[in-house]
Parts: structure tokens; sequence; C-alpha cells
């Protein structure tokens, strides 16, 4: 039987079993959607990158949930350059990827850090009840009626839609109970993907600001650390003027509610927008892929 590489890769991490781990596929050339979708649910990953030949770039990245394929995805990226660069199948240096969101930049450093960029944040302000959101959450509406007042709630998408909901201190995002269903309704009804609660009170005294995401409509109860939520909030709150304009980068950490904390670094006009971290390899094995029967009828009972 057929047989590939896959690896785990834990993106946005210096060390091992920590940030968030991404499948890896390095030669996904001749798969079929089918086996795609069935190799990131075997992975386990909340996303799973597929590298493949590109006429149009350096190489093709396609990305799987273990439920559906998504446009981009930011850990992934990270993880799959990363894994690249250390086998040596890639230089450091800047190379070009074929995505359902086009053609975009990845810049990998000698020291193993990947850039990539997100290209134009589109950002979006919503209606929504802030007691719906609050409810969605689990927290008290109060704690999101202050900073409400000076940010409006909005979907950031740099190639996966998030539902942006700034909360004022890091206890109340710390004590959020989320419920998943209510989340997935809001997210429906403001045609996002999955909700990303943040704020400026942080761990790390080099952070900009502390993010949770919850994407239930993917899949994802709560994702450890997250590329394009990071790059679209760092694009929201350029745009909104809520960090001084001398802060040159937006430091993003995440995932210390799951133990696997990472961070992510953001560098945006509030426009264009490229987000880069560290990524390192846990697991490097053989998946044997299953076998496409072209035969198979759906039985009707």
């Amino acid at each position: 039987m057929e047989t590939r590489q896959a690896l785990l890769v834990d993106a946005f991490a210096a060390e091992p079993m920590a940030g968030n781990p991404a499948g890896v596929v390095p030669d996904a050339n001749g798969l079929t959607d089918d086996q795609m979708r069935a190799i990131a649910g075997e992975l386990g990953a909340s996303e799973t990158a597929f590298v493949l030949d590109s006429e149009d770039a350096d190489r093709r990245l396609r990305y799987f949930t273990p439920e559906q394929e998504v446009d981009l995805c930011g850990h992934a990226t990270i993880a799959a350059h990363a894994a690249l660069f250390e086998r040596g199948a890639v230089e450091a240096g800047q190379h070009t990827m074929a995505t359902e969101r086009g053609v975009l930049d990845v810049e990998t450093k000698a020291d193993g850090t990947v850039w990539m960029e997100q290209g134009e944040a589109d950002i979006r302000e919503v209606d929504c009840a802030l007691d719906e959101v609050a409810d969605a959450l689990g927290v008290d509406v109060a704690t999101l009626q202050d900073v409400g007042a000076d940010l409006p709630l909005a979907v950031g998408d740099t190639g996966f839609p998030w539902l942006l909901v700034p909360v004022n201190y890091f206890q109340h995002l710390s004590g959020a109970d989320p419920n998943p269903s209510a989340i997935e309704s809001l997210c429906e009804s403001v045609d996002a993907m999955g909700v990303y609660a943040f704020t400026f009170d942080t761990i790390g005294g080099q952070s900009t600001l502390h993010g949770r995401a919850f994407a239930p409509r993917a899949g994802i109860t709560e994702d450890p650390v997250t590329g394009t939520a990071a790059g679209a909030c760092g694009a929201y709150i350029r745009r909104y003027g809520a960090i001084d304009s001398t802060v040159e980068q937006v430091v993003v950490e995440q995932g210390h509610f799951l133990d696997r904390p990472g961070t992510v670094k953001v560098d945006t006009d509030g426009l264009e927008v490229w987000v880069g971290g560290r990524a390192v390899t846990t697991l490097d094995g053989s998946l044997t892929v299953p076998v496409v029967d072209v035969d198979d009828e759906i039985l009707e009972v």
C-alpha cells in the first residue's frame, strides 16, 4: 500500500509540546481531496498542510481540517516551511506559495523563524448585541462594554474570518466559559468561522495582547495559537488606533489555558499583514494512504 511521510509540527513555539500542532505532508502530489481530508482526520491536528508542486509559485499549499478544506492557515504554513527548512528542502530567504487566497510570500530566516504574508486584512464592523456575545463566551457583559466603547465588534479576515471581541481584563478572559453551540450560531449570524476574544492585559511583558480562539464551525473547540486570528487582530487594533504608533510589532500570546503557550509576531500597517514564528517537529513518520475506490457507491436505505 502507498505511504507518505507525515509530520506533526508545533508552530509558534521554540520547544516541543507547545504552541499549535499542525499536520504536514511534505509531498502531497497525486493525493485526492478525500485522501487529504482522511489524512487530516487521522493526524488529528486542527489543520494539516499539504505541500504540492506549483506552476505559479515555488510550491502550493492546501489546508484541511479533519472536516473541511480552508483557504489559508497561519500556523500550518509556519509549520510546513519550518519543517521543509529543517530538512534542507528550502533555503533561507524569500519564497512564494500558491494558496486558495492567491500567491503569497514566505520568508525563512537563518535561525528557522518563518514569516508569511497574509495579504490585506478585510475588517468589517458587525451589529451584534453585546449580551449575546457575552452569553456565547460565558462572560459578564460588563467585561465587553468598557472596551467596546472604543473598539467595535468586527469580523477580521486574512484567510479565515474571525469575530474579534475585545475583553477588558485577563482574569475575565481566563474565566470565560464558552458555549460551543451559541458560538456557532453567533458566527453564522455574522458570517464568521470563529470567535477570537482578546485582551491587552497580558502575561508576558513583551506581549501586546492575549487571545483565545473558539471555532466550533470548523470542528475546533479552542485553538492553541492562531496565526490567521493574530494577523487579523493585529490589523484591527492598528486600524482603530488601539496601540501607539511607535509600537513597531504586535506580539500575540496564546495557548496558556491549554498548556500549549505560544507567540505570534505580527507586522502590519492596518492593511497588509505578515505573521511570523518558530516551529518544532515533534513527530516524523509514514502514513498509509487510504485507497480511493472509484467504484464505491452510496448505499441508500
